[in-house]
């Protein structure tokens, strides 16, 4: 497997003052799977110095955050037992999860749309010495065997911006192996309805829970840029099920005491009051 990604967009968008991509516009509207992965990956190809600027140093280098409570795979063992599993992460970023399972004994393949993502995943492959194969893909067509894998994970990857979800996780059920296990974090679906902020004072409903019509930003010419999904907890389930899994659990991380990290929305104020994450975990049967 060619363990070096992609180039990055060759046009990367234009940048606002805090280094994420500039919005033009921001509206509701239906999104579809073209579409949204288009924008995405420009979008995160672009935004990817300034996001592990931000957010490098409590992700890691080889580390496995859940979700920006804080929960850890060392200490919530969500995936089991990981050693001499092959896994494939899903939406990995800069890949600090696939080298935390690398250490731990596993055998990961690392996936995620943005080129940008991935080049920085390589960086820090080299210079960890802890090199854990990069792949540059779609999770909607992910080009792997059928059942050629033990686990899946993805922490806070793709699944928020996929507009199907049912064909992205059955096309993750199709290269896990018979009882193969899948762990995913995702917004919890109640922090839809509210404003983007980390304040308390912010816990209003602003929004219809049910109104599932995408967030879409746009640049000065109208152009997609940036594209997130809303599922209700129950499309969550319907989606799992649908695509063959068996339901095991339903997360919802509480804060982690001591914990002073803020990430968009998520603070320590707003998390002691109410979830910020659910965290599904399935497995196929057999």
């Amino acid at each position: 497997m060619d363990s070096t990604p992609a180039h990055p967009s060759a046009a990367p968008l234009p940048l606002a003052v805090d280094g994420y991509p500039a919005a033009g516009g921001v509206t509701r509207r239906a999104a579809g799977p073209a579409e949204s992965a288009r924008a995405n990956r420009g979008w995160w190809d672009a935004a990817a110095p300034a996001y592990l600027a931000e957010h490098g140093g409590d992700l890691g280098d080889a580390d496995f955050l859940w979700c920006p409570e804080g929960l850890r795979e060392a200490d919530a063992h969500l995936l089991g037992e990981v050693a001499g599993r092959r896994v494939l992460e899903i939406g990995c970023g800069s890949a600090p999860c696939s080298r935390w399972l690398r250490t731990a004994g596993a055998s990961p393949v690392a996936l995620d749309v943005s080129g940008g993502m991935l080049a920085r995943a390589a960086e820090l492959n080299r210079s960890t010495g802890i090199a854990v194969p990069l792949l540059q893909a779609d999770a909607g067509a992910l080009p792997l065997a059928d059942a050629s894998v033990d686990l899946a994970c993805s922490a806070f990857g793709g699944l928020p911006f996929v507009a199907d979800a049912t064909a992205v996780l059955t096309e993750v059920a199709r290269v896990l192996r018979p009882g193969g296990r899948l762990v995913a974090s995702v917004n919890h679906p109640m922090r839809w309805p509210m404003p983007d902020s980390p304040d308390p004072a912010d816990l209003r409903v602003v929004s219809s829970y049910f109104d599932r019509a995408p967030y879409v930003e746009t640049d000065e010419a109208g152009t997609t840029v940036y594209v997130e999904h809303h599922r209700t907890i129950g499309d969550w389930v319907r989606a799992v099920v649908g695509a063959g899994f068996v339901l095991g659990d339903l997360i919802e991380p509480e804060w982690t005491p001591g914990r002073t990290e803020t990430w968009g929305q998520w603070s320590p104020e707003r998390g002691a009051l109410m979830p910020g994450t659910l965290i599904l975990v399935c497995h196929l049967p057999g």
